[in-house]
């Protein structure tokens, strides 16, 4: 599970974050939505142990992720935006490298990135450099590091970039099959079929602050909008600009 309480945080004299709170449980997926700019890529980095709050606590599984942010990354896989990827090394070696850092036994290494790699149906280029892959390979080599030591928490931010139809569907299926298994998945979108085909419960962020926190149907009948991007978009409205 993932808690976030009253998270605040400045970057001189913007204040991206102003008081964010939302829990995102286990066996649910939690949709994190927002105008670019209200501080989602903020609160996730935070999460990520990337950034630090200048105040207000984010746990992992009760684990603070400012107090002890190895054992909360321990915790968590994640696919920031921009994959990161290590040019000079195969889809397989970036994954397995990953395992490595998460200090997987070495005799479960190699069958682990294997179940991976099947999972994701990145056996066509896991034996090449991923230098000059597209982005949908990079996204798919990205989601499998992440996935790759089994974390109970898995953020994702923006998925489904640059995949084909195909592909935004085999990921789907993977959040619920995740999601089926009992872990907590809390992901970033601006695609509204994504969000409403996936999500248990939406965090909408605006100005900074949680605009609304709710069931997708919950959010829709606060709004009174029967279509989920009228009502995003009426959310946000509500809440007052920073100052």
């Amino acid at each position: 599970m993932i808690r976030v309480s009253g998270l605040h945080k400045s970057f001189g004299e913007v204040h991206a974050l102003r008081g964010v709170s939302f829990e995102a449980k286990n066996g649910r997926v939690t949709g994190l939505l927002g105008p670019n700019g209200a501080g989602k890529s903020t609160t996730l980095r935070i999460l990520y142990t990337v950034l630090k709050p200048d105040s207000g606590t984010a746990t992992i599984d009760g684990v603070d992720v400012v107090g002890d942010a190895l054992a909360a990354r321990s915790r968590i896989g994640t696919l920031p935006h921009g994959s990161g990827l290590y040019p000079h090394l195969t889809a397989r070696e970036n994954i397995a490298y990953y395992a490595m850092l998460y200090d997987m036994s070495p005799e479960i290494i190699d069958e682990r990135v294997q179940t991976v790699i099947d999972q994701l149906d990145i056996n066509d280029f896991a034996d090449r450099r991923t230098k000059g892959f597209s982005q949908g390979q990079r996204t798919k080599v990205s989601l499998a590091r992440s996935l790759v030591h089994e974390p109970q928490n898995i953020i994702l931010d923006e998925p489904s970039n640059g995949l084909d139809v195909m592909a935004t569907r085999s990921l789907r299926e993977l959040i619920r099959q995740l999601k089926a298994a009992g872990r907590c998945v809390l992901f970033s979108s601006h695609v509204m079929q994504e969000v409403a085909a996936l999500c248990d419960e939406i965090v909408i962020i605006a100005q900074g602050k949680v605009a609304m926190h709710d069931s997708p149907d919950g959010i829709r009948n606060a709004t009174g909008c029967t279509d989920l991007e009228e009502a995003f978009v009426k959310a946000i409205l509500t809440v007052e600009p920073a100052e």
